[in-house]
C-alpha cells in the first residue's frame, strides 16, 4: 500500500476534467481508495506584442493562455491500481505528472 500523488495540467479544462474521470473510474474499479480531483488555481500567461514590427509602437495585441490543474490523491495504491493507470488512455494534449509519496 503506498499513496500515489497525480498532478494533471492542461489547457483545456473540458479535456482535462474527461481525463480526471477516466482516472477515478479506473482507480474505483481496483477497490483503492483516492481523494480528489482537488482544482488548482488557474494559471494565467500574458504575452504583449507589437502589430507591426517597425512603426506604430502604441499599437499592440494581447494574448493569454489559461493553464487548468487538477490533484488526484490515491491514498492506498495496489499493483492493481498502478497497472489500471499505466492501461489507461489520456488525451495527448493533458500532461500527467506521477508523484510516489511513499509507504504508510
Amino acid at each position: 500500500m503506498e499513496k500515489i500523488r497525480l498532478k494533471l495540467k492542461a489547457y483545456d479544462h473540458r479535456v482535462l476534467d474527461r481525463s480526471v474521470a477516466s482516472i477515478i473510474e479506473a482507480v474505483k474499479r481496483t477497490g483503492a481508495e483516492l481523494v480528489g480531483p482537488i482544482p488548482m488555481p488557474t494559471k494565467f500567461r500574458r504575452y504583449t506584442v507589437i502589430k507591426s514590427p517597425h512603426v506604430n509602437k502604441s499599437s499592440r495585441e494581447q494574448f493569454e493562455i489559461r493553464i487548468h490543474s487538477r490533484i488526484i490523491d490515491i491514498v492506498s495504491a495496489t499493483p492493481d491500481t498502478i497497472d489500471s493507470l499505466m492501461k489507461l488512455d489520456l488525451a495527448p494534449e493533458v500532461d500527467v505528472e506521477v508523484r510516489s509519496m511513499g509507504k504508510e
